[in-house]
């Protein structure tokens, strides 16, 4: 009996515990109902492509972003990311192949500030497994040349930078809800060209995505949230050119409390992580 007595006590006390120890993360699903990371992973094994966008300097998403490749490993999988520029895929696939070191890697390639801590794990789970690692986003250079001077400008590339970009003309949906915030957010500033420097990166990273995914295979890509949230930028792009995919989308958002979701955010995502806002930041 006091056998009994003592367990029921250890488990009320654990429960308790539990209870009260603070969440770093919470998953929604799109209407804003909790969820699960297992609810997740069951969703993304059955997507073509899974658009995880994340907080650049959020190590719970990036920690999700590598657990969550590493259960979705198989022949079949293909990883690709924004923060790798298509100019510089040679250098990935020596990395990839084992030719050159990270450190190698690093200097010869257009590498983030928190690359080590943030991405370097993704590409070294996909060169340890033989998995193609796709550098998906424009130069930066071209994106530059579309806020300062406009889309039409890079008519004037030569056949080999244009061969780094999404084919010309693009699908274009500026006043899509997306472009329209960055629009406010950067007070005006770049007018029309602002939203087209966003949409000629979404619709390089969706290019280059369907240029490696064939049926049978499954993309995993990692962005910032605003690439593709209200299934706007990557996915939107993605549907111009292929109507049936099957898109898993994940949003990243921060708040104060993480029990409920912020309604300003429903609808965001098929999933949303949500973090708190004085989680550490990554740079």
């Amino acid at each position: 009996m006091k056998h009994s007595l003592f367990t029921l006590l250890l488990i009320f006390t654990f429960s308790q515990s539990a209870q009260g120890q603070k969440a770093a993360y919470q998953i929604y699903q799109s209407n804003g109902k909790t969820s699960s990371y297992n609810k997740l992973l069951k969703k993304a094994k059955k997507a073509d492509i899974i658009l995880f966008g994340e907080l650049h300097d959020n190590p719970i998403n990036h920690w999700l972003q590598l657990e969550l490749s590493k259960d979705l490993l198989s022949d079949k999988l293909i990883m690709g990311a924004e923060m790798m520029e298509s100019d510089n895929q040679v250098v990935v696939d020596e990395y990839l192949a084992g030719w050159i070191s990270s450190k190698k890697l690093i200097e010869e390639s257009k590498t983030w500030p928190n690359f080590t801590t943030d991405y370097l794990p993704l590409m070294a789970l996909a060169q340890s497994n033989g998995i193609p690692f796709i550098a998906t986003n424009i130069p930066r250079r071209y994106a530059s040349i579309v806020y300062s001077h406009g889309l039409d400008t890079l008519n004037h590339l030569s056949s080999k930078a244009l061969g780094w970009i999404a084919p010309l003309p693009i699908a274009l949906d500026t006043a899509a809800a997306s472009y329209q915030e960055m629009l406010a957010m950067g007070m005006g500033h770049g007018g029309d060209n602002l939203p087209k420097s966003q949409a000629i990166k979404d619709a390089t990273m969706a290019h280059f995505i369907l240029e490696y995914w064939q049926d049978g295979s499954q993309f995993i890509h990692f962005h910032g949230t605003f690439h593709s949230k209200w299934h706007e930028g990557i996915c939107w792009q993605l549907l111009q050119q292929d109507p049936k995919l099957n898109i898993l989308t994940i949003a990243s958002h921060s708040q104060d409390h993480i029990q409920t979701l912020d309604s300003s955010q429903v609808n965001m995502a098929d999933f949303i992580l949500v973090t708190p806002t004085n989680m550490t930041s990554t740079k």
